[in-house]
């Protein structure tokens, strides 16, 4: 007969054998960068590339986005959880200059800088008397380039093929959406050259400086009372853009769904003209990136005069 320590060393085996053999056989952890349904896990820096990489990405990845809803993505700080996210990802998809601290913490080999896909503007004209504090002045661009259409369809296209490189089985999907999605942006860009071609003003005071890309594609001029949203402008500066506002006929002063009015609203009193928001898509929208850059359109038409 088997003693009673042969018969518990032998069971001992046989549980061993079943435990390997239903990790053998079953779906096991995911690999480092992969879902738990073994999608790609593609980490978007903030929302308006969150909406790109959804659209390219489609059903073949897990998007996650790195910014909250009402976070102003300047301001993000990561905790070790998020560093570690960003480290595992497939990709992390970003802009380098908007976050510093995804700047520090993404793995360059796994990421994809969509300003390296487009050509990029300089920083704000007043970047060395306001000083913003959120990194522009490092990177020496203005890193806003989401709010021009016609360079967001080169991004997109340029993510699906960044995408497939990532992820070859599913290639061709990627590059199939990535030219559906810079197509409908393409379309979108047609709609803002043709509503704002003839506008009785095409001077935009703006709350802070995150229009140039979308003046510099439909010529108009951007007036930033202040660099970023979170610096108090001076008296000097103030003064200044008062006294072009009123030389320039301007009527209306732009604000934003994120940042106090105040400024603005003080400003408008100065110069005789209303307040409307302009929202510079930092963080998601009441709608999604299209729906929000077509009510900014709207809002451009009626302030500016356009027929």
């Amino acid at each position: 007969m088997m003693s009673g320590f042969s018969r518990l060393g032998a069971f001992g085996l046989l549980t061993a054998a079943t435990l390997l053999g239903v990790t053998a056989c079953g779906s096991g952890p995911a690999g480092a960068g992969e879902a738990a349904d073994g999608k790609p896990e593609v980490v978007a820096a903030f929302y308006p590339l969150q909406w790109l990489t959804e659209q390219v990405g489609g059903s073949d990845v897990q998007v996650t986005g790195l910014t909250a809803p009402g976070v102003e993505p300047h301001d993000l700080e990561l905790g070790i959880q998020q560093v570690g996210d960003l480290r595992e990802a497939a990709l992390t998809v970003y802009v380098k200059g908007v976050q510093p601290a995804v700047d520090d913490a993404v793995d360059q080999e796994k990421s994809f800088d969509a300003a390296t896909a487009v050509t990029t503007l300089p920083a704000g004209e007043h970047e060395e008397e306001e000083g913003d504090g959120h990194g522009h002045e490092e990177v020496g661009y203005d890193p806003h380039l989401w709010l021009d259409p016609s360079r967001m369809a080169t991004v997109a296209t340029r993510l699906g093929e960044r995408l497939a490189a990532t992820d070859p089985a599913h290639a061709q999907a990627y590059q199939d959406r990535a030219a559906r999605t810079a197509a409908s942006l393409t379309a979108l860009d047609q709609e803002f050259t043709k509503g704002l071609a003839t506008c009785r003003s095409r001077t935009l005071v703006t709350a802070h400086e995150a229009f140039g890309y979308l003046a510099d594609r439909y010529k108009l001029k951007q007036v930033g009372i202040t660099l970023d949203p979170e610096t108090e402008p001076s008296p000097a500066r103030l003064s200044e853009v008062a006294k072009l506002a009123k030389a320039e006929g301007v009527t209306t002063i732009f604000t934003e769904a994120l940042v106090s009015p105040k400024v603005a609203e003080v400003l408008a009193n100065e110069v005789g003209a209303r307040t409307a928001v302009l929202d510079p898509l930092e963080s998601k929208p009441s709608g999604d990136y299209a729906s929000a850059m077509r009510d900014n359109l709207r809002t451009l038409q009626t302030a500016l005069g356009c027929t």
